[in-house]
């Protein structure tokens, strides 16, 4: 039986990230495609609740969801497009232009929807093609080694079985370099950025104040032998980091308990 492979991102359905991926997929099974109308990045892990929501064909088995964010992209394809027993075998969430690194997870739509999937369990993956310094990044290196490792990646997971428990998902991070000079996988934990503010106060032509978020350049603290998903990078390896959705501080629970026993 044909795999069925349901594809979003958060860069909007015209994303040239989004359709690489598509074209990197599609010889291993059943490409559905519904993707979020506009650019939809750092909304996080929402879904819209105070708005109907539309599917709109773009071509066969491509669809944009009228101003839907990724979660609700996964949410509606799951029980608008798809029949009971023949649920997606697999979400493939990317390419996202842009890293998605550290606690930036928590912030991330191309992440988000990949919690979604997993939260309806379906397995999935979260790729995202980093920068070395803008997006002309992407114009010099292109997607090349991003379709490799998403199309090697969910290969093995089609074939073989999802590698990780219930509710926990795959983010990977593909390095701002050519193809050949990757030094392949490396399995990472989520780094320690670095954050600070670069909030950008301007005035529009009747004089009103108005502030633009900014990006952040790449800083974390550093980990050994390059563990953390963003030493890997540095040193040009592919990061996969396996994600759970329980962000339960496991080893506070006791101190907790402590502190409110003595309090």
């Amino acid at each position: 039986m044909q795999k069925r492979i349901l594809v979003t991102n958060d860069d909007g359905f015209e994303s040239a990230g989004l359709h690489a991926l598509v074209e990197a997929l599609r010889p291993l099974g059943h490409v559905t495609v519904v993707a979020p109308t506009t650019e939809k990045s750092a909304c996080g892990h929402s879904l819209t609740l105070t708005r109907p929501l539309r599917f709109v064909q773009i071509a066969d088995d491509f669809f944009k969801l009228d101003d839907g964010t990724p979660s609700d992209c996964i949410y509606l394809s799951k029980y608008a497009l798809f029949e009971e027993g023949k649920m997606p075998d697999l979400v493939v969430s990317g390419i996202n232009n842009g890293s998605n690194m550290g606690e930036d997870i928590t912030y991330s739509g191309t992440a988000s929807a990949a919690m979604e999937a997993v939260l309806q369990g379906i397995p999935a993956i979260a790729i995202s093609q980093v920068y070395d310094g803008g997006p002309a990044s992407i114009q010099r290196y292109g997607y090349t080694l991003a379709q490799k490792y998403a199309h090697d990646i969910a290969k093995m997971i089609l074939e073989g079985g999802f590698p990780l428990g219930e509710r926990r998902f795959l983010n990977i991070n593909i390095p701002p370099i050519k193809a050949e000079d990757c030094k392949g996988m490396k399995i990472t934990h989520a780094g320690y950025k670095m954050y600070g503010n670069d909030a950008h106060l301007h005035r529009n032509p009747r004089g009103e104040e108005y502030y633009w978020i900014g990006t952040h350049v790449l800083e974390w603290q550093p980990s050994q032998n390059a563990t953390c998903d963003l030493s890997a990078i540095e040193q040009n390896y592919v990061s996969i980091t396996p994600i759970k959705l329980d962000m339960t501080a496991h080893d506070d629970i006791q101190r907790l308990n402590d502190w409110i026993a003595n309090g």
